[in-house]
């Protein structure tokens, strides 16, 4: 793989939209909890934290079209809705904890302004970002992901040569890959793929140099990019936390954790390098959410550029309201949407990586369906709505036990419905 440094420019700008609050702060905690049981755990939040978005991105490159794409087969209305969803989670909870994260982490303890100040302030950097979307690639790829990945990197590796207490055993109650693969989720990073893919698409296009093999190449490689420094960075972190499980309680908040880290790797000038990191890694992933929102609305208005700015503007007073919320509570607000919507977004990721001949519109429509039915038990349970009749559901259904209900019966959908092809093609 041929790799020029417009690649590394776009990759790197991938992978700072992709590195935001949970990035930073979720991946300590698994560690802490996992123990001796650290590698299982990484397995699994690589799967849906790094593969899949990984996937998403190739996805991207292969239509090179907006969001929109990813679920037209299913139907145009269908399409629509899934959008809006996506998009409104997108700016309601991610978008918002980047700056709860940035308040909470690196401004408060120095400064000790109030929340709305700091998200206020945080919002209208975002919005001129946004307004400037031309330049937004080269912005964050040559000059915000380098500082990013320099601090992180520095955090990771004087941890690991630090001399530790011996670890723990792992605290997990459920299998370590599940563990990973479901915390995973609250990275966000798979529904990234499908809003930030969009961004680099449309840049690239405004850009009007490429063509669409060239601009597939381009993204695809920027892609592997974005997910080599993301599985280094999630395997240094969790492996950090696991050095240090019996240095710290198991209990110590996510956000707290991370400070404990980077004073002990750092020395007390560790929460100034962890300031500037959190700072960063939070403001690129805001940029990259609502210029992918911006361009949606942009997009189904015919165009229209007052639509991007309104948009833009009212994601930015969405994310200053909903950031005054504790880092935690959002993550407790997230858990139900992401039950639903993120099994959606992984079949689609991977019928959209399909050729024609296999991921035909009936197979789209057959296998969103009964991934959509079957994710409404995980869904249920994640809100609290517990019957007998719910419980006996998720115990018949394979890994409903483990909030993955929805996976074989998608995948045995699709095996059945390839079935006649194979034989047809065989004959």
């Amino acid at each position: 793989m041929k790799v020029t440094k417009e690649s590394l420019i776009t990759g790197f700008a991938l992978f700072s939209m992709f590195f935001g609050a949970g990035n930073l702060i979720l991946p300590p905690n698994l560690g802490i909890q996992a123990g001796d049981m650290w590698l299982w755990v990484t397995i699994g939040f690589a799967i849906s934290a790094v593969i899949l978005p990984l996937l998403g991105i190739l996805a991207h490159a292969r239509i090179q079209g907006t969001m929109f794409d990813f679920g037209k087969k299913v139907s145009p209305v269908f399409s629509i809705i899934y959008c809006f969803i996506v998009y409104a989670i997108s700016i309601t909870l991610p978008s918002p904890r980047t700056a709860a994260v940035t308040h909470e982490m690196a401004i408060a303890p120095f400064f000790g302004t109030s929340s709305i100040v700091t998200s206020s302030i945080y919002f209208v950097l975002v919005l001129f970002f946004v307004l400037n979307r031309s330049k937004i690639i080269n912005y964050l790829g040559k000059f915000l992901t380098p500082i990013i990945f320099i601090v992180i990197l520095s955090i990771i590796g004087i941890g690991i040569f630090t001399t530790h207490a011996p670890m723990n055993s792992s605290t997990l109650t459920k299998i370590p890959v599940v563990k990973g693969l479901l915390e995973g989720y609250q990275t966000f990073d798979a529904i990234g793929a499908v809003v930030i893919g969009g961004v680099i698409v449309i840049s690239l296009r405004i850009n009007g140099k490429h063509t669409y093999e060239e601009s597939k190449s381009l993204i695809a490689k920027s892609g592997i990019i974005a997910g080599i420094g993301l599985l280094i960075v999630y395997t240094g972190l969790i492996y950090n936390g696991a050095l240090f499980n019996s240095t710290f309680e198991t209990e110590i908040s996510r956000t707290g954790l991370l400070s404990a880290l980077s004073i002990a790797t750092l020395g007390n000038i560790g929460n100034v390098f962890l300031s500037v990191l959190v700072g960063l890694a939070c403001f690129t992933t805001a940029v990259g959410i609502t210029t992918g929102t911006a361009d949606f609305i942009k997009g189904i208005c015919k165009e229209s550029q007052v639509a991007y700015i309104v948009t833009a503007i009212v994601a930015c007073i969405l994310g200053v309201l909903m950031g005054q919320l504790d880092v935690h509570d959002i993550i407790i607000v997230a858990i139900p949407a992401l039950m639903f919507i993120y099994p959606i977004t992984i079949i689609l990721i991977i019928l959209n990586l399909l050729s024609e001949q296999w991921g035909t519109k009936e197979v789209f429509k057959t296998v969103v369906f009964v991934t959509i039915l079957f994710s409404i038990p995980d869904f249920l349970k994640s809100i609290h709505i517990k019957t007998t009749l719910m419980d006996e559901i998720l115990t018949m259904i394979p890994l409903g036990n483990v909030s993955l209900g929805w996976l074989l019966p998608a995948i045995t959908t699709f095996v059945l419905m390839s079935i006649p092809k194979l034989f047809l093609k065989r004959n």
